[in-house]
């Protein structure tokens, strides 16, 4: 069973950067999901797919695919740029603001 190692990304509900450091190992499904004809409920019979290890590098997660002979596959990170202003978040409460205050 194929697996991917990555870094996850920020979620879209929170500007942090939490949780986005560390690097994941997930496997592939092996395969589709079904849904329940009585109940509506999604379900599969591939347990692998529930698995998802954290290593703190890169290399610990690859090194422990090597070792547990798991084919992986390693996604490399796209990093973004920081979103500094220069005046940060009290600028916008500054008393001396020149102008309407807008957003």
């Amino acid at each position: 069973m194929r697996a991917r190692i990555y870094q996850p990304a920020k979620t879209a509900m929170s500007s942090g950067m939490a949780k986005t450091h560390a690097w994941v190992l997930e496997y592939a499904p092996a395969s589709s999901r079904e849904v329940d004809p009585l109940m509506g409920w999604t379900s599969s019979d591939d347990t692998q797919s529930q698995v998802r290890m954290r290593f703190r590098t890169r290399e610990e997660a690859v090194e422990y695919a090597r070792d547990n002979d798991i084919p992986a596959d390693v996604l490399e990170p796209k990093k973004r740029r920081a979103n500094i202003r220069p005046g940060g978040y009290g600028e916008n409460f500054a008393t001396g603001r020149r102008g309407a205050w807008t957003h």
